[in-house]
């Protein structure tokens, strides 16, 4: 019998931790045919993702068991391998269960993505813990000596083939009520909350190519609606500036995210699942990191942005990195916006060679799969 698995999620901040842990449970279970649980305290943030999961009671969807997290614990029967992701603290009576249960499990705390050199150093490392279990320490990452990016089997190919059908793309926009205009740039916007968007945008409006910009439900309609000077903005709603068109999407699930950032040109993302995929997109990109205590996020920006601009020119890196500084410090982007703009052609075939090179590398989902095995 294949090993059971379990994945242990608190949602912390809109949908970043439960889009993670979704997807990769949904990997386990179809393509290393796992017996996978997932343990989330907040189902209703899953069911924006999987409409088809239940916000009130367990069920299975694609493989995958979607059990609700109680805080009034009851024990059950620790699984194979379980991972408590980004640090949530599992309960008490099951680590007492998985040092009880007569056999050996394997207990990883699945970390935040990060590019910063000390995380290799960490990955794979044990911490003892009461009762004699031992925890390892999973990092995910852009380097050999990490645990990898998740990332499905085929899913360069299946976006490869949907970028080159003008036919899917456009059935695909229609069915979210989008109709591009010829000679239209299509640009996503995902963000938090940015003091740094009017500029961004004043930028687009004056520019000489007309661009539409998607931009999905969510905290950036705040700001957006006060640059629009309009009274409220909802699904489906749409505006225009100069050369900026935009129009309000509504959130939709994860499948049909990673087709709208095939979609576009160009990617305004946030967090970590988002910023990954934009990656697997192979379209020059903008990432919002999550900010943290103390300013600990630039850290990870500038390590991501040193491994990143490896192989751009220096025009070119130079005006990636402005933009990026620019938006994550909530600063002015018009001349950033207006120095890449000249870097275009480069930007767009560096993404997709940082895409494959990223993909040469074992995924992470089989990484923790050979990690058991080892360990075994």
């Amino acid at each position: 019998m294949q090993a059971s698995w379990e994945i242990f999620c608190s949602v912390v901040d809109n949908y970043g931790d439960a889009g993670v842990t979704w997807r990769l449970a949904r990997q386990l279970a179809a393509e290393h045919g796992l017996r996978v649980r997932l343990w989330i305290d907040d189902p209703a943030a899953l069911v924006r993702l999987c409409p088809e999961a239940d916000a009130d009671a367990s069920r299975r969807q694609a493989g995958v068991e979607i059990c609700r997290w109680p805080a009034d614990w009851q024990p059950v029967e620790p699984a194979d391998v379980v991972i408590e992701a980004f640090a949530c603290q599992l309960p008490e009576a099951h680590v007492a269960a998985m040092a009880n249960c007569g056999r050996r499990v394997l207990w990883l705390n699945l970390e935040y993505l990060s590019a910063e050199d000390w995380v290799g150093g960490c990955h794979g490392l044990p911490s003892l813990q009461p009762g004699g279990l031992q925890k390892f320490f999973f990092f995910p990452g852009f380097a050999e000596n990490t645990g990898g990016l998740l990332r499905e089997h085929g899913l360069l190919e299946r976006r490869r083939a949907f970028q080159a059908d003008a036919a899917a793309r456009a059935a695909f926009l229609q069915s979210l009520g989008v109709q591009a205009r010829p000679g239209e740039r299509l640009f996503s916007l995902f963000a938090y909350e940015n003091a740094a968007l009017p500029g961004w945008l004043d930028a687009l409006a004056q520019h000489t190519s007309p661009t539409l910009l998607l931009v999905p439900e969510g905290r950036i309609l705040g700001d957006l609606q006060r640059w629009l000077d309009m009274p409220a903005l909802a699904v489906g709603a749409q505006a225009q500036r100069g050369a900026l068109r935009i129009q309000v999407l509504p959130f939709v699930r994860q499948d049909d995210y990673d087709r709208l950032l095939w979609c576009c040109d160009f990617n305004a993302v946030r967090g970590e699942d988002s910023f990954l995929r934009a990656q697997w997109a192979g379209r020059p990109l903008l990432w919002q990191i999550y900010p943290q205590a103390e300013g600990a996020h630039w850290d990870k920006l500038e390590a991501f942005l040193a491994l990143y601009l490896e192989g751009l020119s220096p025009s070119g890196a130079d005006a990636l990195q402005a933009l990026w500084r620019a938006w994550n410090a909530g600063e002015e982007m018009g001349a950033a916006w207006t120095a890449l703009q000249d870097e275009w052609p480069e930007l767009c075939a560096h993404a997709e060679r940082w895409c494959a090179r990223q993909a040469a590398r074992p995924d992470l989902a089989a990484a923790l799969v050979q990690f058991y095995t080892d360990w075994l």
